[in-house]
């Protein structure tokens, strides 16, 4: 069976007290849709060239939105990497896994 991308990241935050859990699952599920929107804007052009003069170049609200998204996505990956950082654990490394994640889904 497959698991998708919220289920993996539920897995590894499995161990984080229940008191942020509710707090953990909003980020994680926030944390997914914008993995998804990125994944959905690097398919489109950042760079719009003038027909006439290829020197004038200008970014396109694809660009745009694309690095407000990544700041933001960036962010919840910080504080999801704090809470796992504090987070003991002598069977696995969460953190690992985690960063293991991110590089996957990214590319």
């Amino acid at each position: 069976m497959c698991m998708t991308r919220k289920q993996e990241l539920l897995k590894i935050f499995e161990c984080v007290d229940e008191n942020q859990r509710t707090l953990i699952i909003n980020l994680i599920d926030e944390f997914v849709f914008q993995e998804e929107k990125l994944k959905e804007l690097q398919k489109l052009p950042f760079i719009r060239i003038h027909p006439k003069n290829a020197t004038k170049q200008e970014s396109t609200p694809a660009q745009k939105q694309y690095k407000e998204i990544s700041q933001s996505y960036t962010n919840i990956a910080k504080v999801l990497l704090s809470v796992l950082s504090k987070i003991e654990s002598a069977e696995r490394d969460p953190v690992a896994e985690f960063v293991e994640s991110l590089s996957y889904e990214i590319r």
